[in-house]
Parts: C-alpha cells; sequence; structure tokens
C-alpha cells in the first residue's frame, strides 16, 4: 500500500485531508512543518508522494519543493493553496510539482490527482532503471527490494560492488539473479563499462568454445572471419555468465584457466590475449551438488564461489509484491496505451498469497496479461484468471503449453533438476533396464546407442540434460551421436 506524506500545519486540514487519503485506499503520514516532511522524506522509506501546503511558518512549501530539488529527492508531490495566485502555481510546477488545487477541495480531486502522481513517479522510476541498465549505472537504488528477506542479499551486493571478486549468484528461475549482477557493476568502479551476458545453457555444445573466447579467421568451417568473443568484448567491464552450471566439463577446464591466468586463447590462436574481466556467475541449481555428481569441475566451482550470494524467491519476500505490482502497472500502461492506473485491495491479496513458483519473472508477465485485458481502470481479481483458478484449487488451461511446464507448487534450488519431462515421454512406456533406482536415466559405461537414443527420448531432446544424465560433455554427446548415427533425433536440443 502506497504511503502519503500530508505537509500541513493547519490540523483540521490535515485530518480531513488524511481521511481522503486512507479512503481512496493509501496509508497516510502527516507532518506540520516544512523541517519535519523532509526529516521524514530523507528516513521513512516507501513514501509514493507528498500533498504539500505552501502557506507554514518558518519553512513553506516553496523551500520544501527547493530542498527537495537540491537534494534529489525524486517524489511525487501536490501542492495545495488558499490562494489562487497563478505565479505561485507557475513557480511550483517549474520547481517540480506535478499537480495543485486550490482549498477547499473535493475528495474525489484529491483521489484523482493523487493516482496520477503515484503512476506519474513509478513509470519515472521504471524509465530511469531502464535508462541506467542501458548505460551500465544501474544500481542498488534502481531494486524493488524493501523487504527484510532482501536485506542480506542487497548488503552483500553492495559489498561485492567494492571489489572486483568473483560473485557467484544462486537463485531460483525468474527471482532477477541479472539485475542483481547489473547492480553490483553499476555501483563499483566498473559502471558504465561493458557489461556482457552470456546464456550458457543456450549456447550450442559446438560453439560454447568460440562465443567466450573467439577465434581466427580459418580456425573451422564457417569461420570465415576473425571474432573477439564474449571476454574481449567484457574488457576492462563485466562478464555475466547465466546458468553457468550448464557449461560443458572441456570448456570448464578453458574457463578455469581464463579466471587463473587473465588471459584467453581463440580457437584457432597461437597465442593468448590479455583480457581484464570482472566475471560474475548465475545459476539456478547448486553448483556444490554438481560438483559432487561429477558435472561440474571442483577446482572452477571453488574458483567462481569465492563470495556466494544467494537470491531468495518471491514467495520469501512477500513484502516486495506491491511495489512490484504498481512498477509493472505503471510500466505496462504506458507501453500498452491503457488507461489502467491501480490494483484493486482484494487483488493485491490474491497475489500476496500467491506463492509464484515462477517468481519475479511470472509475476511480470500475470500483470502484462492483466494490464492488457483488463476492462477497468483498476484491476480486480477476476482480471487473474489463472491464479484465481489455482487459488480455488481448480486447474487451469495452458493452451499449447505442455501440462507441469510451470510447477504447481515452487521448487526450491537445492531441489531444482531441471526441465520436466514432456509429458509423452511417460516411464511407464519406457524398459525398466534404462532406469535406476529414482528414475534417472543409467550412467553411458553401461549402455551405449540404444542408451543415447532412448535418453534422447526420455529428455524429448533436451541436449544439455541428456548430457548430465548421461555424465558426459556435450561435446563428448554430439560426437557419439555422429559415431551412432543418431544426430537426426537431436533435432529438438
Amino acid at each position: 500500500m502506497h504511503k502519503v506524506l500530508i505537509v500541513d500545519d493547519d490540523p483540521v486540514q490535515s485530518r480531513l485531508t488524511s481521511e481522503v487519503v486512507a479512503k481512496a485506499g493509501f496509508t497516510a503520514l502527516t507532518a506540520d512543518s516544512g523541517a519535519k516532511a523532509l526529516d521524514l522524506l530523507r528516513t521513512k522509506p516507501g513514501i509514493g508522494a507528498v500533498i504539500l501546503d505552501m502557506v507554514m511558518p518558518e519553512m513553506d512549501g516553496m523551500a520544501v519543493l527547493e530542498a527537495l530539488r537540491r537534494e534529489t529527492i525524486a517524489i511525487p508531490v501536490i501542492v495545495q493553496t488558499a490562494q489562487t495566485s497563478l505565479d505561485t502555481v507557475i513557480s511550483a510546477m517549474r520547481l517540480g510539482a506535478v499537480d495543485f488545487f486550490v482549498k477547499p477541495v473535493a475528495p474525489e480531486r484529491i483521489t484523482i490527482s493523487l493516482r496520477n502522481a503515484l503512476k506519474l513517479g513509478t513509470l519515472e522510476s521504471s524509465l530511469k532503471a531502464e535508462r541506467a541498465r542501458r548505460d551500465g549505472s544501474f544500481s542498488f537504488a534502481h531494486i524493488i527490494a524493501k523487504s527484510d528477506a532482501m536485506a542480506r542479499t542487497m548488503a552483500l551486493g553492495k559489498k561485492a560492488a567494492a571489489s572486483t571478486i568473483p560473485v557467484l549468484i544462486e537463485g531460483e528461475t525468474g527471482v532477477g539473479k541479472e539485475l542483481l549482477a547489473r547492480a553490483i557493476q553499476g555501483s563499483g568502479d566498473r559502471s558504465g563499462k561493458p557489461f556482457i551476458t552470456v546464456n550458457c545453457g543456450a549456447i550450442p555444445a559446438n560453439l560454447v568454445e568460440s562465443t567466450l573466447f573467439g577465434h581466427v579467421r580459418g580456425a573451422f568451417t564457417g569461420a570465415v572471419s576473425d571474432a573477439a568473443g564474449k571476454f574481449r568484448e567484457a574488457h576492462n567491464g563485466t562478464l555475466f555468465l547465466d546458468e553457468v552450471g550448464e557449461l560443458p566439463l572441456d570448456t570448464q577446464v578453458k574457463l578455469l584457466r581464463a579466471l587463473q591466468e587473465g588471459e584467453i586463447e581463440p580457437v584457432g590462436a597461437t597465442r593468448p590475449i590479455k583480457v581484464n574481466v570482472r566475471v560474475i556467475s548465475a545459476t539456478n541449481r547448486r553448483l556444490l551438488n554438481l560438483a559432487r555428481d561429477g558435472a561440474f569441475r571442483e577446482d572452477l566451482f571453488y574458483r567462481l564461489n569465492v563470495f556466494p550470494i544467494y537470491l531468495p524467491p518471491l514467495r520469501e519476500r512477500r513484502d516486495d509484491i506491491a511495489n512490484l505490482v504498481d512498477h509493472f502497472i505503471a510500466r505496462f500502461a504506458a507501453e500498452e496505451g491503457r488507461r489502467v492506473t491501480a490494483i484493486s485491495p482484494q487483488a493485491l491479496g490474491m497475489l500476496c498469497g500467491f506463492d509464484w513458483p515462477g517468481n519475479i519473472r511470472q509475476l511480470e508477465n500475470a500483470v502484462f496479461r492483466a494490464v492488457v485485458l483488463a476492462e477497468h481502470p483498476i484491476l480486480r481479481p477476476e482480471d487473474f484468471p489463472q491464479i484465481l483458478a489455482t487459488e480455488k484449487g481448480r486447474s487451469v488451461a495452458q493452451g499449447d503449453r505442455p501440462a507441469g511446464f510451470t510447477p504447481a507448487a515452487p521448487v526450491h534450488i537445492d531441489n531444482a533438476m531441471g526441465l520436466p519431462r514432456m509429458p509423452d515421454a511417460t516411464p511407464a512406456a519406457i524398459p525398466d533396464r534404462f532406469l535406476d533406482a529414482t528414475g534417472n536415466v543409467l550412467p553411458l559405461a553401461d549402455i551405449e546407442k540404444d542408451l543415447i537414443a532412448f535418453a534422447i527420448d526420455h529428455n524429448a531432446g533436451r541436449m544439455a540434460q541428456v548430457a548430465r544424465q548421461l555424465g558426459i560433455g556435450r561435446s563428448t554427446l554430439y560426437r557419439k551421436l555422429k559415431e551412432y548415427g543418431l544426430e537426426g533425433d537431436a533435432d529438438v536440443a
């Protein structure tokens, strides 16, 4: 719920305005002087707008506006005055006021003005965050994280920003690991420098090394020109390795050398190249568990895990949901040209009570859909049919998406194993000799060609998961596919 600060030295007027603000669904805070108002704005987080009286003793409304501009406190201010002087209004607007009204004012006028001001403030914050993300100056101030669960994460992030120590961010899918990585860079000495993102799970196995370290012309078929690679693109900046646990084992060896020696060797090159790169890694699975299972090199794990940061899922930071929803409403309403201004308390309560297995990304998509299809300016529970259906215990139609694609309940990072099996690959139709006691595929050492073909079918062509369950690197897997003539079975990879 938004907090609105009412600044007025008249106790009667302050009480009346507070009642209007509370009736409109906001939390009212009061200050009887400009000095007290500034103290509250400096120390109390979460204030979304200010209703400011222009005529007060000692420090009037104009002085408060000047102080806000001087201290770069960006917050929507609505001024109210008993005078009708046009000069006063113009001066206030030039100092940053977003609206004004003359006393006495109708309650409906205050409510409309507040909602517009809050929407404008949220939209301005969103635009500033997007500009900062693009120019490399994104900081912790741009992250919506007021809950207690995020306090330790933010504190660790700020400490990490003060050095170039390798950082490993662990958290479930959709919690915002890349944003945290950007804030770490934007708050440190490398602010404004390149921030290069690599999704390690989305690179074809035969191109991983070339993508990371580059190649020289003629190094392999199709290498018609030199390629710098992500490490050189991130020179003097930050390289963000997303889902680093998906890297093939043979590439992990070269990544370890690059981190230890500060130099890379492009494919086909005759000598290494020095690079100055700060590496931040992220994973939605416990790297320690992967290292114990042999799917990730222990020496690389210890190199990346110098400064681990855990990013909690949305269900552990429910206090942030209201602010996130306001942020998404303002952003999507502006982008889509929709006249949606807020969310009803009933709908917000429903969203705050949902467990969000897809975390912030799922919340963002739910609000996007609601804003686009809403028929009223205030979002209602029925504008979130999937969440509403889940809350009522009914199954939700997923269209063309396979059943089970989104987990019905959250899966903690300690238990996250990978993408779920497609519905047409059920264990009932699979020979037991290919499965161990837990339902996973046996190692490649036991069975070769038939097991590989079975594993591809069992995992719906997800080659990263096939290689992980077989206990081999993806480059080895692709070589064996070619040997056994199974390349056609890997079209879904």
